[in-house]
């Protein structure tokens, strides 16, 4: 509860009901979904371990794409397809 009110709430001014469940929800698939934890090894409470890349020939290929989540408060970093 402190990390959404310290990372979200104190951040963001909220304008009705509709709009603090919208950015609780965005807040809590982007904290469970992307976010990686330290206590469970750097991992994603939803999703398992990443393949470690092992091929060198695949490491200058790697193309990262930035996504901007709440007004640019939070933000994601995906493998491009």
């Amino acid at each position: 509860m402190q990390t959404c009110r310290r990372e979200l709430l104190d951040r963001t001014l909220i304008w009705n009901q509709h709009h603090l469940l919208h950015t609780l929800h965005d807040f809590a698939t982007f904290y469970n979904g992307h976010r990686p934890h330290q206590g469970i090894a750097d991992t994603r409470p939803l999703h398992p371990l990443p393949q470690p890349i092992t091929d060198p020939e695949q490491i200058p290929r790697l193309d990262i794409r930035k996504r901007h989540r709440l007004g640019g408060l939070l933000h994601t970093y995906e493998h491009a397809t």
